[in-house]
């Protein structure tokens, strides 16, 4: 019983087509479907459960008993069947009975059947119920026959809006008709108001079954084709814009679109019986099934980009160039998506996109980078906002706290509206500050830089007036290719970097990869701290030539210039001493080789390994500078993940313990005159960066966006007053002192 599909997956869609398309009420059709493929697949009993105002209801079946039909039911993750649903992924057994899930439901007379193969039906990415067969016997059921179930069920996923209709719990059932304040997280700062504008490029296949299969080949080929020359089109484009992101993100979606392994998945079901349509859409449905399995965060951008093409295939195989809401994008369109591809945003009107909001994303995903060189404010993982927001509904993003409100009342709207008349007023004084140094009441200068990662962000140099880079991210321009950079492409990029920054000082980071942050051509290993694990220079000390490959670059693109490099995550002086080596080595290289050299080479490391201040004796005579990494730093001072939502508010680097620490670093740093500075989040919040300054720190880098505000604090601020102030906070046994902080900026008119 375990060889084949009796009839085949051809004759098996077109029997169902004549059942869809023929008479009688969707149920009464539903009901000839299970027993068509019941009959196909050679089962005893074919049942479909549809969700129905949250949980799965059987609504037909063929072999079970009929009076359980519309009395059974199971919640998501309840039983076999609920967990197909849950975990949108099919499931072959050939003893369900031993399965730990499995749930026994009397009223169906299923305990005499033994084998069970179910498969999720989906729509549009979201799960709307299960198809079932089983079998009496032990039977194992073939990849042929799991194939043929999952496009029958992509075929019945077009019948569920007539089965169970709108707003009972396939829908949204009512969400999306009140005022709603949902949170997110911050991907691009920023706020904005306007209209939803719901991103739907999925077209909605009307015929399944190929009536010519060789005709269907063509058409799917011809698609294909035209796809491809629109990604070319696009990256001639991009690479005729300035920046370079974009570019390097096209290079990459171009690969994809040239995938023959793509292609050929797609021709494979137009063979099975498959239009060109509902091919694509059964390669695109199993992608996303895909990328609910995937944790991390890069194999989940490749496949969204898969996801994108699909998108972009289907509108060409239907004739639709682009979809509605391109179409009629009104002046103040927010636009809302479960996800969306970097060049589908490109697709939208810069000028009229004020703000993206997603239920998925992330800080290092294509679209944000995209949209952060659009300058449009972005939240991601918004849980359920499709469920929330209709078409046409008022929205108001507010980028720099994670909040999305739907639909709100004009008490709500109004203060929004203050709010953001209130913040493009004080980004105008921010802006006046400019061109002013940064110097204290008591004429204490303190530089201000700014941190970066991408060309785009370089333009924020002149806008902020930052006195340069503080952290340059080298690894982002990795993260977005698809393949490893040579030493070429590489000297091109950091040559642009220091050319955009023109005079001012640049200090490159080198890789901090690993851990959470993979790249596709290194090797992976499963980490359960991947925080402290095989990563930044603990990897590039075990792969030395994609260290030497990064500092030959860097030195080749300072040729002539001043050359700022650090090496992160140094837990001890040793792997300063040999990740040193290695630039000298490759500096000497270039000597001999008659190449011209920067005019200085300034090498120093990060501060985010607690162990690392106990050897600072040793290690200030081999630096020319310290910087220090706050947000490792703290989380491993108090053994605290800050990507826990239970443990990040927790602990408080304006704590004692935490103070009292970053004095000593900074106090041993100044006896031994090397500079110190400090990146990372509490360099760009104006009270943090108060305390910082308070301790003795001088150089701080920080958010382009948090310049100007951090700018007009320093130059509110008596520095020796607030010196004298903390000397006591050092061994208080409190948990913070924010408080006592607060209340001296508050007496003392400070601007925090």
């Amino acid at each position: 019983m375990n060889t084949v599909v009796a009839t085949g997956p051809r004759v098996l869609l077109r029997r169902l087509r004549e059942v869809m398309a023929g008479s009688g009420t969707a149920q009464e059709r539903l009901d000839q479907v299970v027993q068509v493929i019941a009959a196909n697949m050679v089962a005893e009993v074919c049942s479909v459960y549809l969700i129905r105002d949250g949980v799965l209801e059987l609504f037909a079946t063929e072999g079970l008993k009929p009076e359980a039909v519309h009395r059974t039911t199971l919640r998501l993750g309840e039983g076999l069947v609920g967990l197909i649903a849950e975990q949108r992924r099919p499931m072959a057994l050939s003893d369900a009975r031993s399965h730990p899930n499995f749930a026994y439901r009397p009223e169906t007379g299923e305990e005499i059947y033994r084998s069970l193969a179910g498969v999720p039906i989906l729509s549009g990415g979201r799960e709307v119920g299960v198809l079932v067969v089983q079998n009496r016997t032990q039977r194992h059921y073939t990849e042929d026959e799991i194939e043929a179930m999952q496009t029958v069920a992509m075929v019945l996923a077009e019948m569920v809006d007539s089965l169970v209709g709108a707003g009972n719990g396939v829908h949204r059932a009512g969400l999306a008709e009140l005022p709603a304040r949902l949170s997110g997280t911050v991907l691009n700062e920023g706020m904005a108001g306007g209209v939803a504008v719901l991103h739907q490029p999925r077209v909605v296949v009307e015929q399944h079954v190929a009536d010519d299969i060789d005709a269907e080949k063509t058409r799917l080929d011809e698609g294909i084709r035209v796809l491809r020359q629109q990604v070319d089109d696009m990256l001639r484009t991009a690479i005729a814009e300035p920046g370079g992101e974009s570019r390097e993100i096209l290079e990459a979606y171009r690969m994809f679109a040239h995938d023959k392994g793509w292609a050929s998945r797609m021709r494979a079901a137009v063979d099975g019986g498959l239009t060109a349509e509902a091919a694509v859409e059964r390669v695109q449905v199993e992608t996303r099934a895909r990328m609910a399995e995937v944790s991390d965060a890069y194999l989940r951008e490749r496949l969204n980009d898969l996801d994108d093409l699909a998108n972009r295939l289907l509108r060409i195989l239907t004739g639709q160039t682009a979809s509605v809401a391109i179409e009629s994008l009104p002046p103040d369109a927010v636009l809302v998506a479960r996800n969306i591809g970097p060049a589908e945003l490109l697709d939208y009107e810069k000028i009229r996109v004020k703000a993206l909001v997603l239920e998925e994303g992330s800080m290092t995903s294509h679209v944000v980078i995209v949209a952060r060189a659009m300058q449009i404010p972005v939240i991601g993982r918004v849980e359920r906002l499709l469920e929330y927001v209709d078409d046409g509904d008022a929205i108001l993003v507010d980028g720099d706290h994670g909040m999305v409100l739907l639909r709100p009342g004009e008490d709500v709207a109004s203060a929004f509206a203050q709010n953001l008349a209130a913040r493009e007023a004080e980004s105008a004084r921010h802006a006046a500050l400019r061109d002013l140094p940064a110097v204290t009441q008591d004429g204490v200068r303190i530089v201000l830089n700014m941190n970066a990662g991408l060309l785009i962000d370089l333009a924020n140099l002149d806008s902020t007036g930052a006195e340069g880079i503080g952290l340059y991210r080298t690894e982002l321009h990795f993260m977005v290719r698809a393949t490893m950079p040579n030493v070429a492409a590489q000297t091109e990029f950091y040559a642009r970097v220091l050319e955009r920054a023109e005079h001012r000082p640049v200090v490159f980071r080198t890789l901090d990869v690993g851990g959470d942050k993979m790249l596709p051509y290194l090797t992976r290993s499963d980490e359960q701290n991947p925080a402290m694990g095989w990563r930044a220079i603990r990897l590039s000390l075990d792969r030395p030539v994609l260290l030497r490959m990064q500092l030959r670059a860097l030195l080749r693109a300072a040729a002539g210039r001043r050359l700022n490099v650090m090496f992160p995550m140094v837990a001890e002086v040793s792997e300063f001493v040999a990740a040193s080596a290695l630039l000298e080595r490759e500096r000497r290289r270039l000597e001999n080789l008659g190449e011209p050299l920067p005019l200085e080479i300034r090498v120093g490391t990060m501060l985010e390994v607690p162990g690392l201040a106990w050897q600072l004796s040793a290690l200030l005579p081999l630096v020319d500078f310290i910087s220090i990494g706050s947000n490792d730093l703290l989380q491993f001072l108090f053994a605290s993940d800050r990507g826990h939502p239970r443990l990040v508010d927790r602990y408080d680097v304006l704590s004692p313990p935490a103070l009292k620490f970053l004095r000593h670093v900074v106090q041993t740093c100044d006896s031994a005159g090397v500079p110190v500075g400090l990146c990372g989040e509490a360099a760009g919040r104006p009270i943090e960066a108060m305390a910082l300054i308070g301790l003795g720190l001088r150089n701080i880098s920080m958010t382009a966006a948090a310049i100007g505000p951090v700018k007009m604090m320093i130059r509110s601020l008596d520095c020796r007053a607030l010196a004298e102030y903390m000397a006591d906070f050092y061994d208080l046994p409190d948990h913070s002192c924010r408080l006592r902080l607060e209340n001296f900026a508050r007496d003392r008119g400070v601007a925090v």
